[in-house]
């Protein structure tokens, strides 16, 4: 067994690189696809305010918390947590970080792979003339295709793995500091094509403009659980990251850059959608199929449709590249830093064991869609452990160590850069990890489970 050391490893080089790696794991396909549409069921504007909120009063002090724990510990979402806490069991904490990053990289490489397969149909006009009723059932077929969505999805695979493989400077850094740009440029490109439409600034309207009526109970716990789940919190990723940080780095103003970063990206997102969908009459609360049905028959319907369907599709598969190599990082480090073995076997066996599962998620849809585990496919088994049970416990148990457990000198040195930063926002921040911060992350956790998924 090759053995590593750790005394040599990897880390960061620039601010930028850090904002970009970092924001790249938040911003995901949700931000393309589902901010757009669970605000439109609940309101628009009225959602995209109470979201905003709760990025500000839970996201980043949650976000602080787990990039505390991560650089103090510079190791893996496990092995950082026995740093900071040696000889006690919240390193399982870590563990189940680990453990979601696994099963969400395996379904959402799936979801992934779709993205290629519709940049190549786009590419190739092959959604010309098609009615919603065949374009649904070109969805269908191609999910359910015995092998094509897989060869999509390990290609998927693949490209996360010749990045991961490289290095956290050489690999991540380098490569998200290409993308996150490029998806900047796209998400632009297609904005303006959409607010150039006849009837666009309804959508606009109903983005922006706040409707308080529409607010239930019901759409204060999405706007919640949005925030929560947008900003990949709770899955390890952003403690794995923060293990690269150099000890300079401001670790509350790069949670707030990053947590705006992401919703800027889903924001522009619905400037994208909802112009396209009001000016052809389509209901805004459509939901996923949106992606994959809606939308293309839009792109068909105005002048170049091909050519900003397939911009649209490069930039979902720009957006789950970020997230799916952040994901990735969380298995590989924790491998190669507990098992001592290098990047190059780590990255190997995650990706060989992450696909094999991925690809049994993907035959969900077609030769294994009679197979279930309590009533679900493995898909869904696997979308509704990670999302459902990992990701809230996991963010839950991250704000009791902290607020409760951790040494409020341990929190507020990393914090302060050992007191070199100013800390006057301090007991705000303590204040809502120990009393709201768990309160909140309860009950998307308690919804999730007997009412509905939030995530």
């Amino acid at each position: 067994m090759s053995k590593i050391d750790l005394s040599t490893r990897d880390s960061f080089g620039s601010k930028f690189g850090i904002i970009a790696a970092a924001a790249g794991s938040a911003v995901g396909l949700g931000n393309i696809w589902k901010f757009p549409y669970v605000a439109g069921e609940n309101g628009g504007g009225a959602f995209l305010l109470i979201y905003l909120f709760f990025v500000l009063l839970i996201g980043v002090p949650v976000m602080m918390s787990e990039f505390a724990i991560g650089r103090k510990g510079q190791k893996n979402a496990y092995g950082s947590f026995k740093v900071v806490a040696p000889g006690k069991k919240w390193h399982l904490i870590g563990f189940m970080g680990v453990i979601a990053a696994f099963f969400i990289l395996a379904f959402y490489s799936a979801v992934a792979g779709w993205t290629l397969e519709y940049i190549n149909q786009s590419v190739m006009h092959r959604f010309a003339g098609q009615s919603t009723e065949q374009l649904e059932n070109t969805f269908g077929s191609f999910i359910a295709h015995p092998y094509r969505p897989i060869i999509w999805q390990l290609i998927f695979m693949l490209l996360t793995a010749g990045i991961v493989i490289a290095g956290v400077k050489k690999g991540i850094e380098k490569y998200t500091k290409l993308l996150m740009p490029m998806l900047l440029l796209l998400i632009i490109v297609l904005c303006i094509r959409s607010l150039t439409l006849p009837g666009g600034n309804e959508g606009l309207s109903f983005l922006f403009k706040p409707n308080f009526d529409k607010v239930t109970a019901k759409t204060v716990l999405f706007a919640l659980g949005q925030a929560f789940f947008s900003l990949s919190l709770g899955m390890g990723a952003l403690i794995t990251y923060s293990s690269y940080f150099g000890k300079k780095e401001n670790l509350a103003i790069t949670a707030v850059e990053v947590s705006m970063a992401d919703t800027l990206i889903a924001v522009l997102a619905g400037v994208v959608i909802f112009p396209a969908v009001f000016a052809f009459g389509i209901e805004p609360s459509m939901g996923p199929k949106l992606v994959f049905i809606t939308l293309p028959k839009i792109f068909q319907q105005i002048p170049g449709g091909d050519f900003f369907g397939a911009i649209f599709f490069i930039l979902l598969a720009v957006a789950a590249l970020t997230s799916t190599i952040s994901l990735m990082e969380v298995v590989v480090a924790f491998f190669s830093e507990e098992l001592k073995i290098t990047r190059k076997k780590a990255t190997f066996i995650a990706t060989l064991s992450i696909s094999l599962l991925g690809v049994l998620a993907s035959m969900s849809f077609g030769a294994l869609s009679g197979f279930s585990i309590l009533g679900k496919n493995i898909f869904d088994t696997l979308d509704y452990t990670a999302s459902n049970i990992l990701l809230p416990l996991g963010g839950f148990f991250i704000v009791i160590f902290v607020g409760w457990f951790a040494s409020d000198n341990l929190i507020k040195n990393e914090l302060t850069n050992e007191g070199t930063l100013k800390s006057k926002y301090f007991p705000y921040f303590i204040f809502i990890v120990r009393f709201i911060a768990p309160i909140a992350i309860l009950a998307i956790f308690i919804y999730s489970i007997f009412v509905g998924g939030l995530g």
